[in-house]
């Protein structure tokens, strides 16, 4: 799979910083794309098959362009400044190789989020840097330590509790997935979804930024169900702009 590093060449960082000046990203016959960048590389699970589909599932309609890095912690300002959103298949779980960032990503990352851009999570994407509060607080879900666990994937139902534009319109949908038990959600996050009662789906907020946590889509095959597409598009489009993006599964 090809990938974008967070490290670009001095012509290549130029080049972002004029258009980003300009305002001059665009598709010529289009409405213009919402610019993800996808978190990769390093996961308590099989990011090298769930990245691919999350890709595809986003760009599959041409509303999202996406690219890939495999090391988040290099990202800068300078990089981050050609994104609209970042989509998070990376954590920094067990005995992950990468286990904190550096102060420059930390602070790219915050600047970048504050700005009024968008930060989505995927399943665990967000179970990293617990000593980290504004992490934590735009992630909105987590593995927590002392409460958090799991059984073996298994059917169950989708219900949504709040009237929001990720949410509405869609109905409720039966999928089979893992399903976390008491998994860790910030106070400050609006819950959107369950699953037999349990927490699935939430917004959150930091600056001017927007944050979408989704805990289902453990592995690749259990993202096919039109419920987790809908749910990841939707949720991408509103964080990446504020707007709700009417599709139905």
């Amino acid at each position: 799979m090809k990938t974008t590093a967070c490290r670009p060449p001095a012509r290549l960082a130029a080049m972002f910083a004029a258009l980003v000046l300009t305002g001059s990203f665009f598709v010529l016959g289009s409405d213009p794309q919402v610019r993800v960048l996808l978190f990769s590389g390093q996961n308590n699970h099989d990011w090298r098959t769930t990245t691919p589909k999350l890709k595809a599932i986003l760009i599959e309609d041409g509303r999202f362009a996406v690219s890939v890095t495999e090391e988040p912690e290099h990202c800068t300002a300078t990089t981050l400044a050609g994104y609209d959103l970042i989509v998070s298949d990376w954590n920094a779980w067990g005995d992950a190789k990468v286990k904190a960032w550096p102060p420059a990503a930390r602070e790219a990352f915050l600047d970048f989020i504050r700005s009024g851009k968008g930060y989505v999570s995927i399943h665990a994407g967000s179970s990293s840097f617990y000593d980290w509060p504004e992490y934590q607080q735009i992630g909105g879900l987590f593995w927590n330590l002392e409460a958090t666990s799991h059984g073996p994937p298994h059917q169950f139902n989708v219900e949504f509790t709040s009237d929001h534009p990720i949410t509405r319109g869609l109905a409720p949908f039966t999928t089979k997935d893992e399903l976390w038990i008491r998994p860790g959600v910030h106070p400050a996050a609006r819950v959107l979804a369950t699953g037999d009662g349990q927490t699935l789906a939430v917004t959150t907020a930091l600056g001017n930024g927007r944050g979408f946590a989704l805990l289902l889509g453990h592995s690749a095959e259990y993202m096919d169900t039109p419920g987790f597409r809908a749910l990841l598009r939707r949720g991408a489009e509103w964080a990446a702009t504020g707007r709700g993006q009417q599709t139905s599964p």
